[in-house]
């Protein structure tokens, strides 16, 4: 690793609330930093992979919202948030009263994004950058952001999430619509519209809904 991801992550981020989930601080991109904007050759030359943990994506939000409105879905339960990103959802989860909760992301960089983000909210996260997918994981509920935006790897996900559906593990994810969500194998328990960032989404606001999984 060519660049210390806590220096990195304080210098190259704001403080800031995702606008859909107030309660909730994060080191994240502003529109003060050119972080998205940087090429993969910019990234490379710093060894830093597509910094996906640096926003607070409309999914993630939706995923977070219900979280904190509805804390009986993980309160003193065992969750985990999986592609946890910058860890919004599973603060979420912990400050909702999850028993225990492990951000799960396989971006070596996020496990700092989560470390530093769980301290400012005053929550304790685990983390792991385990590859978990078709895997029988020990947690009653899966929550699961922004995760159906790759042909491949939706699939993955779909075969995974049903075999933990059946298992009896509450497998919920937040979506605003990408293209391959598997809308056969989900059921709507509550939709939002969330702010976003124009640059990454090409819109200001997105209709997110928060599906469980079947």
């Amino acid at each position: 690793m060519k660049t210390d991801p806590d220096r990195f992550i304080l210098v190259n981020t704001s403080v800031l609330s995702p606008p859909h989930v107030p309660e909730i601080r994060l080191h994240l991109a502003s529109e003060v930093h050119d972080l998205w904007l940087k090429t993969e050759e910019d990234l490379e030359a710093i060894g830093l992979p597509p910094p996906f943990w640096a926003f607070a994506w409309a999914g993630g939000q939706g995923l977070a919202r219900f979280v904190l409105d509805h804390p009986e879905t993980v309160r003193g339960k065992r969750v985990l948030d999986f592609a946890s990103g910058s860890g919004m959802v599973a603060i979420a989860a912990a400050k909702a009263g999850a028993a225990e909760v492990l951000a799960a992301d396989i971006d070596p960089w996020a496990r700092s994004a989560v470390r530093l983000n769980a301290a400012l909210n005053d929550v304790s996260v685990d983390f792991t950058t385990e590859d978990l997918i078709g895997r029988s994981v020990d947690f009653e509920v899966i929550l699961a952001g922004d995760v159906f935006y790759e042909s491949d790897f939706a699939r993955a996900l779909v075969t995974w999430f049903a075999d933990m559906a059946k298992d009896g593990c509450l497998v919920l994810v937040g979506d605003p619509g990408r293209s391959y969500r598997p809308i056969e194998h989900l059921e709507p328990v509550a939709t939002y519209e969330v702010p976003v960032t124009r640059v990454l989404e090409d819109s200001e606001i997105k209709k997110t809904t928060v599906w469980k999984f079947l």
